[in-house]
């Protein structure tokens, strides 16, 4: 019997030291999650720090992963990522090699990070630029919850749409500007317009403005024997993407356009 008592009592002694012992193991294995997890989150000044990093090199992408507009890029073509690319190597080419964070400043789930960058490569000036950060499940990323609003709404068209914004307003900017670039290049060539190549040769328009690849537009000047009058055309070089409206204008600076699939304006 007293056997028995011992080895009912080393049994109870032992099944207590097991759920111990399993409590102290889950109670480290939690700890350790948590202490991995904490290691391994990056801060929000490290984010603003890869961010530029990635951006600098033209690791476009990447850059772009780290902010509320990764669901805008994700799923973009290397196509699309190329006519993405003048917008894109604009915004690089602010970024200096080296950025050097100010102060971080952490409120819940929201952040910002001041960064000095200078104003231009030539000169030693300093500005301090903020950056907003919100945390998304656990992670650190550029922008604000407005700006993630806005990007969800619009989905993977977000950056094509504001592409062809800009691609449209700069060449409607073109055309208008066109008439007085006309009547300077007249003055010196006799009263006659000049076509697309004799205004750039005449250093009267940008060889970058007209560029397919940086305007998102092909555009055309035809000036007619005599060049008294002219027609400017204007269309996306590729529809949906680059552009959608096609624009004509003549001499008298009328502009026409239209939303015909990428197809030439017709003048009525």
């Amino acid at each position: 019997m007293r056997d028995e008592g011992n080895k009912l009592m080393f049994h109870s002694k032992s099944l207590c030291f097991y759920k111990s012992f399993s409590i102290a193991l889950l109670v480290i294995i939690f700890a350790s999650c948590f202490a991995v997890n904490a290691q391994t989150q990056r801060s929000p000044s490290d984010v603003v720090r890869d961010f530029y990093k990635a951006m600098h090199e033209r690791r476009f992408k990447d850059a772009w992963s780290m902010t509320v507009y990764k669901s805008a890029v994700e799923n973009l073509t290397a196509e699309e990522m190329e006519d993405l690319r003048p917008i894109f190597e604009g915004q690089a080419a602010e970024v200096p090699a080296q950025i050097q964070i100010d102060t971080e400043k952490i409120s819940g789930n929201t952040a910002r990070v001041f960064v000095q960058i200078p104003l231009a490569d030539a000169t030693p000036q300093i500005t301090s630029k903020p950056a907003d950060l919100i945390l998304v499940d656990g992670a650190w990323i550029i922008g604000t919850e407005a700006e993630q609003a806005n990007v969800k709404k619009a989905g993977a068209r977000y950056f094509l749409d504001a592409l062809i914004d800009l691609n449209q307003s700069s060449t409607e900017d073109l055309l208008k500007r066109l008439i007085a670039v006309q009547a300077l290049y007249a003055q010196t060539h006799n009263g006659a317009f000049g076509e697309l190549k004799d205004l750039i040769n005449a250093g009267l328009i940008s060889p970058d403005t007209v560029d397919p690849k940086s305007s998102g537009y092909n555009s055309h000047i035809v000036v007619p024997p005599g060049g008294k009058t002219f027609i400017a055309t204007a269309e996306p070089t590729r529809y949906g993407h680059t552009g959608k409206l096609s624009y004509w204008m003549d001499q008298t600076g009328a502009i026409k356009s239209a939303d015909n699939g990428g197809k030439s304006v017709q003048p009525k």
